[in-house]
């Protein structure tokens, strides 16, 4: 497992060739590419980790609890802001 921020994706955009989802982090929705994940299908409510707007990773519930685990015990709150979102 890589260390990144998980989100769960909303939906699949259209266009972009299949590789853009808009994804639910932390509270947020955030374009992402999934391009990098050509043998996964991916449909809503799937999540995913994701490292410089790229998803490197499909998981799961528990998958994602232990990225954002890791990410709190480097000092991130849950509740704090995304970079880029202010």
């Amino acid at each position: 497992m890589c260390l990144g921020i998980p989100g769960q994706v909303v939906q699949m955009l259209d266009g972009y060739d299949g590789q853009l989802a808009l994804v639910d982090v932390a509270g947020e929705a955030r374009k992402v590419n999934v391009g990098m994940l050509p043998d996964e299908t991916l449909v809503p409510g799937d999540w995913v980790i994701i490292h410089m707007g790229f998803a490197v990773e499909k998981t799961d519930r528990a998958g994602a609890e232990q990225a954002m685990a890791g990410l709190e015990l480097m000092g991130r709150s849950r509740d704090a802001p995304l970079p880029g979102s202010g």
